[in-house]
C-alpha cells in the first residue's frame, strides 16, 4: 500500500474522532534521531491563511525535546488494530527505550521530518507558533484544577500541513 497526497480539505474524516478516539502518534526528528508520542488533545482548522493543526505537549516529554530542535514534526494516524502500539508509544519514555524500533515501525522521512509507514494517514507539519500555557490564562478554574495539578502545563504547537496523505 502506498499514501497519497490530498488536500487538507479534501479530508472527509471526523477531526473529532481522528484526534479524540483514533489518538494521534506526534513524532519529532532532530540530528538524525527521532521520537513520538501518543497524543489525543488538538484541533484542525485555519490560521493565518493557512491549513493548521495545534496540538499541546507536556514539558517532560521527551518526543518535546526534538520537536523543539525541529523546523517541524509529523502526526501519524493508524488505525484500531494498533491501539496496543498506541498505549505503549503513551506510556513508555524513548529516554529509556527505542520505542519505534521495539514497536515495529517503519520510519519514513519527509523533509527532515519522520512519519510511518504502518499509518492510515500522515500529516507532514512545519512549525508557525509555540506558546506554553499559563495558570493566569486558565477562565475555567476546573479544568486547571482537574488538568494540572502539578503545574506541569502544555506547550501548545500550532503547525502548517504541508502535506496530508491517506492511504490508496
Amino acid at each position: 500500500m502506498s499514501f497519497k497526497e490530498i488536500a487538507p480539505e479534501e479530508l472527509k474524516e471526523n477531526a473529532f474522532k481522528v484526534i479524540g478516539k483514533d489518538w494521534l502518534l506526534v513524532t519529532g526528528a532532530a540530528e538524525g534521531k527521532s521520537n513520538a508520542m501518543t497524543a489525543s488533545w488538538g484541533g484542525m482548522g485555519v490560521m493565518w491563511g493557512k491549513p493548521v493543526a495545534f496540538l499541546v505537549i507536556r514539558p517532560q516529554r521527551y518526543t518535546k525535546e526534538f520537536i523543539d530542535r525541529a523546523e517541524g514534526l509529523t502526526i501519524s494516524v493508524f488505525g484500531e488494530d494498533r491501539r496496543k502500539m498506541m498505549s505503549y508509544f503513551g506510556s513508555v519514555s524513548g529516554r529509556d527505550e527505542d520505542k519505534i524500533a521495539k514497536a515495529g515501525l517503519t520510519p519514513v522521512e519527509d523533509n527532515g521530518r519522520v512519519y510511518f509507514e504502518e499509518a492510515r494517514m500522515a500529516l507532514v507539519c512545519r512549525k508557525l507558533y509555540a506558546q506554553e500555557m499559563q495558570e493566569a490564562c486558565f477562565f475555567d478554574e476546573e479544568s486547571n484544577v482537574k488538568w494540572y495539578p502539578d503545574k506541569d502545563y502544555h506547550t501548545m504547537y500550532i503547525v502548517e500541513i504541508e502535506k496530508l496523505l491517506v492511504r490508496e
